[in-house]
């Protein structure tokens, strides 16, 4: 689905994009690039010098379109590229998803337009972007760059969304520095990314603890036995007690949603006292990915704490 409205990528966190104004003229998608970075052209789709800032760019917003986590953080200034490494998956793939304002991940191919300006092409399941380069206006190390996004789903093309980028030479190769006339400053962006997800995060955890917890009681019905593990409960074509296929691959990992599950058997001994389980949920990065720990007893009653990581307990207080 195109995200209709470029101010989306501008919301990521208002009072972390820091407002900036430089003195540098906005320029037209149609104005030519600066001639020191030019390299002669053999036609309209040759493509931009190595070098150009908007080589850069180009390559910047096809890895965002295929989601290409590896070549995406190239493009960062070295502050940034720190702070995206530390970035859940899920943020990771949301800032993504909006420099091509695209929801899903798609195959990009790189073009030249009739004027020679480097065109990206995003397709995805649910629609298709295309995004033209403009002129790069260079000062030094500095150079701002206007691209124009149109939605191309459907023809005829919608009106274009017009976003200027600004990108810093550091070491020699060019990085994005601001979207939108907005600093992009993600070790900023990133502590208020986790603290908006973490309740999502946390209230998923508590609802992945009952999906485990009645796949574990099929399970029992189905073999007369306790799984040893949350493995034995993963996907698979054939159902048996190794692989009984009631969870999806994630979870049954016991990794899913920034947390980490596990179960333990409990109960049983050497007169016939029936087996039970618990299971527990922990924070997989305390502070980022979540606070409280999720605790099911043996009973079947939930609780839940902050244990800044650790192990919750029977003590705890009840949740439903």
């Amino acid at each position: 689905m195109f995200l209709r409205q470029f101010g989306r990528l501008a919301r990521l966190s208002a009072p972390a994009l820091l407002a900036v104004s430089v003195a540098v003229s906005q320029e037209s998608s149609s104005r030519p690039e600066n001639p020191d970075l030019v390299n002669s052209r053999s036609g309209p789709t040759s493509a931009p010098p190595t070098d150009a800032p908007s080589a850069a760019l180009r390559d910047l917003l096809a890895s965002a379109c295929e989601h290409d986590e590896t070549n995406f953080v190239k493009y960062f200034t070295a502050r940034n590229s720190e702070s995206f490494e530390r970035l859940a998956p899920a943020a990771r793939t949301e800032l993504m998803k909006r420099f091509v304002l695209l929801d899903g991940a798609g195959k990009a191919a790189a073009s030249g337009s009739a004027s020679g300006r480097p065109v990206v092409r995003c397709t995805t399941p649910d629609g298709a972007a295309e995004l033209q380069i403009g002129g790069a206006e260079v000062r030094d190390n500095f150079a701002l760059l206007p691209v124009d996004v149109r939605d191309v789903s459907d023809l005829p093309a919608g009106e274009p969304h017009h976003i200027l980028f600004g990108m810093i030479r550091e070491n020699s190769s060019w990085r994005v520095l601001s979207v939108g006339m907005l600093f992009l400053d993600l070790p900023s962006l990133e502590v208020e990314w986790d603290q908006a997800a973490i309740g999502s995060n946390e209230q998923g955890a508590l609802a992945a603890i009952k999906s485990i917890s009645a796949a574990v009681e099929t399970y029992r019905t189905t073999y007369s036995r306790l799984p040893d593990s949350i493995a034995k409960l993963g996907p698979t074509a054939k159902p048996s007690a190794d692989a009984a296929g009631l969870l999806d691959a994630e979870l049954a990992s016991g990794q899913h949603n920034g947390y980490t599950f596990r179960m333990v058997i409990v109960g049983a001994n050497e007169i016939g006292a029936p087996a039970q389980y618990q299971l527990s949920a922990t924070p997989s990065t305390y502070g980022r990915t979540g606070k409280l720990s999720f605790f099911r007893d043996e009973k079947g009653v939930l609780h839940a704490a902050d244990h800044r990581g650790s192990f919750g307990q029977s003590l705890d207080p009840v949740v439903r």
